[in-house]
C-alpha cells in the first residue's frame, strides 16, 4: 500500500465495514515501503492486529472482526533526504536532530512489536554488476523450511505464536541463559512483550542452527536484532 493510505483503508471500515489491507494480507506479507511517511494514526492502528492477529472495527452501533494475521515487512530511509550514512560523505543535508525526529515517527509501542531491525548500507556498484551472491535463495529457503519443521514438530506451533509458559518450555534455558536474557532485557529497557519477542527470535535462531536448547549467543543475536531503530541509523552513519 502507498504511504498516503488512510487508516480506514489500512485496517478496514467505511459504511459497509469492509476489510482493509491488513485483512487482505492475512496469512501473508504486508510490505510498507517508506514506513516513516505513513500517518501516525495509520501506523498506530497496526498495533493491536500485530498482537492478536485480528482487527475489530466498530461503526454506527455495528462491530465486525476480521482476520489479520500477517507478517509485517517495512522499509524506511534513515533520514528525510535519504542520504544519511551514504558514500561519499556529505550528501546528507539533515542535522542530527532532524534524523532523530524522523526515526521517532515510528512510535515506541510499534517498534516494540517489530522483531528484527536491520540497517542496510548502500550496495557498492561493483557488487551489483558482479552478480555474485553469498547464498542462493533456494538454499536459504531450505534452511527456513527445516527450521519451521523443527518448530512445528516440537509443539505444533510456529515460534512466532508461542506465549508464556509454552514459550519458556520450548526454549529450555539453563541458568546462565536465563541470566543473559534478564541482562539483555534490562540493557535494552525491553517491556514484557519485548522480552518475549527476544526469546522467540532466539528460539528461531537456535532452530536454524539445529540446536535443541537456546544458548546465550542466540539471545545475544536476538537482542542485536531487537536493538532500537536509532542504533540501526547509527550503524548506517558509521
Amino acid at each position: 500500500p502507498h504511504h498516503t493510505m488512510s487508516a480506514a483503508a489500512m485496517v478496514g471500515g467505511g459504511p459497509q465495514l469492509t476489510p482493509g489491507e491488513i485483512t487482505r494480507a492475512d496469512q501473508g506479507v504486508l510490505f510498507l515501503d517508506e514506513l516513516a511517511e505513513f500517518d501516525r494514526d495509520v501506523l498506530e492502528a497496526l498495533r493491536q492486529p500485530l498482537e492478536s492477529g485480528r482487527v475489530v472495527i466498530a461503526r454506527a452501533g455495528r462491530v465486525m472482526s476480521f482476520p489479520a494475521r500477517f507478517q509485517l515487512v517495512a522499509a524506511m530511509n534513515p533520514c528525510p533526504c535519504g542520504f544519511s550514512g551514504s558514500v561519499p560523505e556529505g550528501r546528507c543535508t539533515c542535522s542530527a536532530r532532524v534524523v532523530e525526529r524522523y526515526a521517532r515517527r515510528v512510535s515506541g509501542p510499534l517498534r516494540d512489536r517489530i522483531d528484527l531491525w536491520v540497517a542496510m548500507p548502500r550496495v557498492a556498484p561493483g557488487a551489483l554488476v558482479s552478480g555474485m551472491e553469498p547464498e542462493s535463495s533456494a538454499a536459504v529457503g531450505a534452511r527456513i523450511g527445516a527450521a519451521r519443521a523443527i518448530a512445528c514438530a516440537r509443539g505444533g506451533e510456529l515460534n512466532g505464536r508461542l506465549r508464556g509458559r509454552d514459550l519458556r518450555a520450548a526454549c529450555r534455558l539453563d541458568g546462565a541463559a536465563r541470566r543473559r536474557l534478564v541482562s539483555l532485557a534490562e540493557t535494552e529497557g525491553a517491556s514484557g512483550r519485548g522480552t518475549e519477542r527476544i526469546l522467540r527470535v532466539a528460539r528461531t535462531i537456535a532452530d536454524l542452527a539445529g540446536r535443541v536448547e537456546v544458548w546465550g549467543e542466540d539471545l545475544d543475536e536476538a537482542g542485536w536484532f531487537r536493538s532500537p531503530m536509532e542504533r540501526a541509523a547509527g550503524a548506517l552513519a558509521s
